[in-house]
Order: C-alpha cells, then structure tokens, then sequence
C-alpha cells in the first residue's frame, strides 16, 4: 500500500495519515481532498481598495469551537509578530538539508536571507500610521509590533472578539484548565498589495494558548517502590547519570568533558524559577553545578510566574535534565507566553542572539489543528512556514534544535483535536530540526495499581507504545481492553509529516519511506471536525497482523531514547505535592537530554555541530553505525502503529533508533 502525498508543498484542506484495514487494503486516505471549510473572511466589499489577505496564525482553527460574547475592548494592549518572507531560502534549505549549512553570522543571514530594509521600512510606515510602535530582529525575519486592539483592527481590517474558552481536563503532564476568556479573530488580516508580499505569516490577532507540553506520567493509580537505584527492575524513578550510563555518555567525562564553554538553549512556554533545578541538582543529584549558570529571557514579557496548570514541570525538566548532563555549561532559558507569536518569537530569539550553541524545546500541537486552520486554496500552514524560518536561521548558524515527537504515539491529534487520525506532532515535523521520539528500556516493569500489582517483561529496548499495559485493563477499572486502548494512547510520536515535503537527508537513506504497520486501532466516526473529514473513534484488535506500505514526507522522529514513565525520571517540581516524583517520562525528557549531549559533543569536536540529520543519517547508513535500530516487527515494537522492519536502518516510530552517544561524539569529530 502507498500512502500518497501533494506534490511539493501545496496542500489542499487535508488530514495527514491513512488507516490500513485488516486486510492491508487502504480503507481511509485522509490525504485525499475535504470538504472546504467556511472562512469567514472579510467581505470584498468591505476591503479597502489596493489591499489583499495574509495569513494569520492559530486563531482560525484555536477559536473555531469558542463562544462569542462581544468586542475585544479597543484599548486592549497586544503584541502581534510580523514574520516576514525570507529571500533566497530554496538554496538555503538545499545547503541545510545536505549538510552544507554555511555557519553564519546573524548579520550574514539577515543580509543573504532576511527582507529588505525598504520592505520593513514600509511595513514599520505603513503600521505607525495607526500609532503601532515596531521593533525589528537583528535577522531581519521578524518585526513585533505593539499596539491596540483598536489600532490592529484598524490597520489590519479584522474586528477582534472576545471568545469562552470551555474549561478542559488535566492531559499530558499538564494540570486541569479553567474555563478563559481570550481575545482574536477568524477573519483574514489585510495589508496593502505593496506590503503584503514580504509578510509571510501575521501572529498574535488571538492571545489563546494553544501549545501542550509532553511530559508523561504513569497512570492514575500506579504506585511502584521508590528505590534510588533501580537495577533489573525499572521503576520509573531514573535520573540523568542512568540516562549516560544508557547511552554511553561517560566515557565523554572521564576525557573531561562537562560542556565547559557550551551554551544550551531552552525554549518553553511555562514560567521558570532557576532555584527549582539548582535544588535538584545539589539536593537530589548532589551535582555540583557552577553559580549563576542559568538566565532566564522574557521573550514578549514572559509567561507569567511559575503555575502548575500552565506547565511549568516542563520547564522545570527540561533544565534539571539538560543542565545535569551537562554540569558545566551555561543554560539560556527563552520563556514565552503560550500563544503562536510567543513559541515563534523565542526561536527567532534564540536565533538572532546566536548564544545558544545548541536548543530544545517539548512543546507542540498536532498537525491536524494547524490543518484545520488552512482554506482550501492557501499553501501549507503559514505557521508552520515561520517556524520553518527560524528553524533555518538556527541550522545556518550552526545552532543545534531537539524537538520532542509528542507522546500519542501516531495519533497525536487525539491528545489535542481528539480525533483518531494518524498525525504527528508540530514543530517536531519541521525538516530543521531533530525530532526526538521515544523507547521502553529492557528490564522487568512492576507497579501496583490500586492494590493490584501488574508486571510486565520487555525483553529488549523497544519503540514506546503502551500496548503491552493494555492487557492490564482490569487493575485500571477498565471493562475491556478495547475501551482501556482508547483512553491510554500513549507513545513515542512518530509518522509522516501531511505538508512538509521528504527532506534531502532521508530521501537518501535507502527504505526511509518504506514502513510496517500493526493496527490496533482501525479509525471510524468519520465526520466534520474543524472543516475537516476526520474519524472520531476506533475499532479494536489486540492481535493485529504486520503489514506494510510506503510513503512521502517528513518522517518523524530522527532518533529516540527512553521515554516509557514505567522505565522514566524523577521530576522535582516546587508545585507538585509531592515535589519529587517518580515515574515521569515522555519525549520530553529525550529533547533536553539530547540537547546537553551535543553540547557535550560539540566540546568534543571543538565547533558547533548544527543540525544533527545530515550527519546522523550518513552515519547510520555506514557499516559502524551509531545508532541501534529498532528493528523488529510486530506488536512488541510499535508506538501504537508503526512498527519496525527487519533490516531496515529507519523505522517510524523510533527513526534511526537509540544512540551510543560516545561513539556519535567520535563520529563528529571525525
């Protein structure tokens, strides 16, 4: 079976993924075109003359199931990013994709790639005529402007309302939301036909926070013993020494190499206090860590102060992890609000001051949603586009990005959309960046839920996916495994991307598009779901046989380490009750991890690094390969649908596998 894709990056208002039926036979081509969904574009009549339509962010797709209840106040203050069209970036994407980046300055880039300064003069011209002030990045790519609600509608043509945000229950790591007021729009923002063209993508007409975090807990229930060191048996309650023991790490430290001299990057979307990782490093880890090594960017003003329910144990990982590996680098943290012109603006950020040698971020939405946020006749998801953009930007000056898959395993739309679609995570699925999925570590998991004491052997490090707890359903209450599947689809991310194309880097490894399948869950309930045709449900085979197709597009993740919460972390978190917890995990961990090993191996081979794919493709390819693929076929080797393929070098689900990180180090030395 062949899982077919558009041509370049055009896109009509699709799904991403297929469903195999039991018989192998493609049963439901979500990559076929859809319905259009209504636009509610300003009327034509109402357009002042000379003027024509871009592209907005999230709002479309983020506000669609909202309730209206009136005008956003026209003195409300707003910050909205301008992300403009870089020039020249086929040729840039070419050299980044084949291991050619240039290694640039920032004012390099920005005079190679970035608009022009007559094209930003007149957008800052055009916007101050409304009394919208403008500050401009050093690269050229992003101009933020602060303003009114007023001024924006007015300069913008759109009416911006105020939207009820419904309460929503606890999910990924993150605690319940209560029911919020936001402001935005649906309509399209209008700019003069002179201005238009250099504006790739406008962020910020709706401050909703749309971007969930991956960190994964066990499920609710599940106790297990709380022993510091686990051996044979994995409890959940690893640390980042078992994390370089597990990936040979430690040969780089015994040469002396603690990321001395190295920068790590932080992007998130949660407030961050320095004190909480410092407490974990030398009350927990008893590390000892330099003073004074973190700062902390309010990129747009920050996200506000620490607050479980926004996520902030994710930014409290992300450096606990990054920075334990790497005791001796200096950590940059890019907090900012969670909406599209905040996650956007970090990476430009991060970019423009070319500090970070290398960057990571756990945040993300589906595909599906950004789908959704697309008419029929528009190019991929503008927003995609301008993370793309700083995505480049980083790759070109030889900046290093880790992006965690997500932890729905296929499906990541059902964490966010609730739809039972294949899809994968965005921004793991830019071609720009290293997308990090996850495994179970061999060994003998045991827990006790609610009194009921479960136990389950993995005989060697596998791709993650929760189908070997199903079978447990009755210590969890559930009546029957088929309903306990469809309420713990929980994995390493993995699939093909709907809209990014098939990098160089993977059309070149023989077989990356090649894939196996076992299908648990055969997708059904097919209905309108943001505009677009998506299932709702699921039927259910616990014993799926293997079968196999190909197919076109970004392919996530790149590599992949342990993620399982049953074989996962501790996670001090000030917030939590109780602070220090066991039994974390999910690709979060796996991103900050692999963004401290290549500070790690950038030490070692003496210059940055950049992008990772290039290189780790044409390693994995050769005869002594870095990587341990994960090969094997069948149910005991999936993220809930894909699965390995004997002899292949990439699989979907784990990508080139897990790594020796010393022998990777010797590889980029090289």
């Amino acid at each position: 079976m062949k899982l077919g894709k558009p041509a370049g990056r055009r896109i009509a208002a699709a799904a991403t993924a297929v469903a195999l039926g039991s018989a192998g036979v493609l049963v439901a081509a979500l990559s076929a075109p859809l319905p259009a969904r209504p636009t509610a574009a300003t009327p034509a009549s109402a357009v002042p003359p000379g003027e024509v339509p871009v592209p907005q962010g999230l709002g479309p797709a983020a506000l669609k199931g909202a309730s209206v209840f009136g005008a956003t106040p026209p003195d409300t203050m707003e910050t909205v990013s301008f992300i403009l069209t870089g020039r020249n970036l086929p040729s840039l994407e070419s050299a980044v994709e084949s291991g050619q980046a240039p290694d640039l300055s920032v004012p390099q880039f920005a005079s190679r790639y970035g608009q022009t300064h007559s094209a930003i003069g007149a957008l800052g011209n055009y916007l101050n005529q409304y009394g919208i002030t403008t500050t401009t990045y050093p690269d050229d790519l992003d101009v933020v402007a602060n303003g009114t609600a007023g001024e924006f509608d007015s300069a913008l043509n759109v009416q911006q309302q105020q939207y009820e945000i419904p309460a929503a229950p606890a999910h990924d790591g993150m605690g319940p939301t209560a029911a919020t007021q936001v402001h935005g729009t649906v309509q399209e923002p209008y700019l003069p036909a002179s201005i238009a063209p250099s504006v790739l993508a406008v962020l910020g007409l709706t401050n909703y926070a749309p971007f969930a975090a991956d960190p994964t807990h066990t499920p609710k229930g599940v106790t297990s013993s709380n022993s510091p060191a686990p051996t044979t048996t994995y409890t959940g309650n690893l640390t980042p020494a078992d994390f370089a023991a597990n990936y040979d790490l430690n040969p780089l430290y015994r040469d002396g190499i603690t990321g001395k001299g190295e920068t790590l990057g932080i992007v998130t979307l949660a407030g961050f206090d320095p004190a909480t990782a410092e407490y974990f490093w030398n009350n927990v880890l008893h590390v000892t860590t330099g003073a004074d090594r973190v700062t902390v960017d309010n990129v747009d003003g920050g996200p506000g102060a620490p607050s479980e329910a926004a996520g902030s144990g994710e930014s409290d990982l992300d450096v606990e992890q990054s920075g334990a590996l790497a005791p001796d680098a200096s950590i940059v943290v890019y907090q900012a609000p969670n909406t599209d012109y905040g996650f956007a603006d970090a990476f430009f950020t991060a970019a423009s001051q070319n500090l970070a040698d290398t960057l990571s971020s756990s945040w993300g939405e589906s595909e599906t949603i950004l789908l959704a946020s697309v008419d029929a006749d528009q190019e991929d998801p503008a927003y995609a586009q301008a993370l793309d953009e700083g995505f480049l930007e980083l790759a070109a000056q030889g900046q290093s990005t880790f992006v965690a898959a997500g932890d729905s395993g296929a499906y990541d739309a059902s964490g966010d959309i609730k739809t039972t679609n294949l899809s994968v995570d965005n921004p793991a699925d830019s071609p720009y960046v290293t997308s990090t999925g996850g495994t179970t570590l061999a060994g003998t998991i045991t827990a006790t839920v609610d009194g009921a004491n479960i136990q389950a052997a993995i005989g060697a490090q596998r791709t993650w996916g929760w189908d070997w707890l199903w079978p447990d359903y009755a210590a969890f209450g559930a009546p029957s495994e088929a309903a306990f599947a469809q309420t713990q689809l929980t994995g390493g991310g993995g699939g093909f991307s709907g809209f990014e194309p098939t990098p160089a880097y993977q059309q070149d490894l023989s077989g990356s598009g090649n894939f196996s399948a076992v299908e648990y869950l055969t997708p059904a309930d097919y209905t309108s779901v943001d505009g677009l045709y998506l299932p709702t449900s699921s039927t259910f085979d616990a014993a799926p046989v293997v079968q196999h197709g190909s197919s076109s597009g970004r392919a996530t993740p790149d590599l992949a380490a342990d993620a399982d919460p049953f074989t996962g972390y501790l996670l001090y978190d000030p917030l939590a009750t109780p602070a220090l917890q066991s039994g974390w995990g999910g690709t979060s961990f796996v991103a900050p991890q692999l963004n401290a090993a290549a500070a790690l191996i950038d030490q070692v081979a003496g210059h940055r690094t950049g992008l990772w794919n290039p290189a780790i493709y044409r390693f994995a390819a050769a005869a002594d390969s870095p990587f341990t693929p994960l090969s094997a076929a069948g149910t005991g080797n999936d993220n809930l649908y894909f699965t390995g393929t004997p002899g292949q070098v990439f699989n979907v689900g784990s990508g080139l596998g897990y790594p020796d990180l010393a022998k990777l180090a010797s590889d980029f030395a090289g």
